[in-house]
């Protein structure tokens, strides 16, 4: 199936080409999942990658995210990268970039499900699959992997200064925008990390990621 980029309600954020939503889900480190169990609606974090218009949830294969297989879900990626600050409460906001994806949940098996783990390793920290050891049989089969295969997918972004009254903007008081800034520290070794191993370039890439 081809995703439709444009299938939401045209808003005065909103935007539906597809190298916008992807760049927003590749950027990303946390998706809200939605979905409705036992009649009840859920929304559950979770690691993810997006490989082509597919995205990739994974975790253990008891739990209920698992038992999705061909019901319809939705996952929300966002992103706050600043806190307006207008001269009214009314126009205080923030600047954001969020991504909203529906599509069927699809139980992923055989040689695609191993390609799913990796992806997700490599989506936090960019080849770290390919510098540990393989998964083992009994790791694999405990880790169950759901495939989204996007059908429809919008986004919807802020950036820029307040909005503000004319009225208001003789006041005294400051406006403008507190930037929100994610970044990834510093690696703190464990107590079975050699002295002077250096960290893997998994980690300065996932750090070079954040960097403006």
């Amino acid at each position: 199936m081809v995703p439709d980029y444009a299938k939401a309600r045209q808003g005065k954020r909103a935007r539906y080409d597809e190298a916008t939503i992807h760049a927003i889900l590749d950027a990303g480190l946390v998706g809200h999942v939605g979905f409705v169990a036992e009649e009840r609606p859920m929304v559950m974090p979770m690691a993810y990658a997006r490989l082509g218009d597919t995205l990739y949830l994974h975790g253990a294969s008891k739990t209920r995210l698992m038992g999705l297989d061909r019901l319809k879900i939705c996952v929300t990626v966002t992103q706050l990268t600043g806190i307006v600050v207008a001269r009214s409460t009314f126009h205080h906001s923030v600047n954001y970039r969020c991504a909203v994806v529906h599509g069927q949940a699809r139980k992923v098996t055989g040689e695609e499900h191993a390609r799913a783990l990796d992806a997700i390793t490599d989506h936090l920290l960019p080849g770290r699959s390919g510098e540990v050891r393989a998964m083992s049989v009994q790791e694999l089969k405990a880790t169950g992997v759901i495939a989204v295969d996007i059908e429809a997918a919008s986004a919807k972004m802020r950036t820029g200064p307040p909005v503000e009254d004319p009225v208001d903007l003789p006041s005294t008081l400051w406006g403008g925008v507190l930037p929100v800034v994610t970044a990834l520290g510093t690696g703190i070794q464990d107590a079975h990390t050699p002295d002077g191993a250096l960290p893997p370039d998994s980690l300065r890439k996932a750090q070079a990621k954040f960097i403006a």
